[in-house]
């Protein structure tokens, strides 16, 4: 069973926003996040292994999963991956831990680039999972990327057009969405691509999809940009992983372009496509270990 000894919580931030997940294991707190369009379900063939070392929670991101789905606004600031960082930040304070360690993947990755400027006493070491900074990837845009990442453009439309359009067929959109990639959709477990499905069906989860999105294509970029120029970076050690069929690898200098923003990075690429946590499970639960436990160490 996925999480087998894991226990759900949920935690309601100081803006009323219920955050999701699960927590088991010991050791030092370790905060798992996912991407688009999953939920902390990406972690069921992780979360085990790394239980036995760390005190491991796994979230559903505001307006994925069983999180709150607030609506947007105009200025798309609810779903900014500062608010979102916040809530989690919030959550893990709720639960006794003012400094941790993050692991996260895609979306969830954006967040915690957020959440190491914004908070950098409470992020110890910072893993982030197959991408490239947000702005240098708008800025670098081109025909290959626009191709492989369609859905950027897409999502960031004004509403209702998306919504509409996704809300049609929701299970189509997550089979083609997370099918069209390298492995297509052999790497997800039938009960993993069942919680991505029925996620996706609950009301508002495909608006607040949009709304993350096109928050990353407004908001986010002002954030950004407002640190490149105060020459405001990440400080705490960070390791960066991406998979080598993936558009990452195709498209950008991964390491280059975080340690223009970054002042301690280090990073590869794995032998698989986007989706680390289900694709190559095994070899970044190693990376983790090697990674983080040094810090665990060092603490002795």
């Amino acid at each position: 069973m996925p999480f087998e000894g894991f226990k759900p919580l949920t935690v309601r931030t100081t803006d009323g926003i219920d955050i999701h997940g699960v927590r088991g294991g010991e050791g030092p707190p370790l905060l798992l996040l996912h991407g688009h369009p999953q939920t902390h379900m990406i972690w069921h063939r992780c979360a085990a292994a790394l239980a036995r070392h760390f005190t491991v929670v796994a979230t559903d991101l505001r307006g994925y999963g069983a999180s709150s789905k607030p609506e947007g606004e105009p200025g798309h600031a609810t779903y900014s991956k500062r608010a979102m960082a916040a809530d989690q930040v919030a959550l893990m304070r709720e639960l006794g831990y003012t400094r941790f360690l993050v692991c996260a993947h895609d979306r969830g990755a954006r967040v915690a680039h957020r959440m190491a400027l914004d908070h950098p006493d409470a992020v110890e070491r910072l893993m982030l999972l197959d991408i490239a900074p947000t702005l240098a990837m708008y800025e670098q845009t081109d025909r290959t990327f626009a191709t492989l990442y369609y859905h950027w453009f897409f999502l960031i439309q004004p509403a209702p057009l998306p919504e509409t359009l996704i809300g049609a067929n929701t299970d189509l959109y997550i089979e083609r969405a997370m099918g069209n990639r390298h492995a297509g959709l052999a790497p997800f477990s039938p009960e993993a691509l069942d919680a991505y499905r029925a996620a996706l069906r609950e009301p508002g989860a495909v608006h607040a999809m949009c709304e993350d999105y096109r928050a990353s294509a407004t908001i986010d970029l002002e954030h950004d940009r407002a640190d490149i120029e105060r020459g405001r970076k990440v400080v705490c050690p960070l390791r960066v992983l991406w998979g080598a069929e993936g558009a990452i690898e195709r498209c950008f200098d991964a390491l280059g372009e975080w340690r223009k923003v970054a002042r301690d990075v280090s990073g590869r690429s794995l032998a698989c496509g986007h989706y680390i946590p289900e694709e190559a499970s095994d070899e970044l639960v190693e990376e983790m270990l090697a990674f983080f436990k040094t810090s665990a160490s060092s603490d002795e």
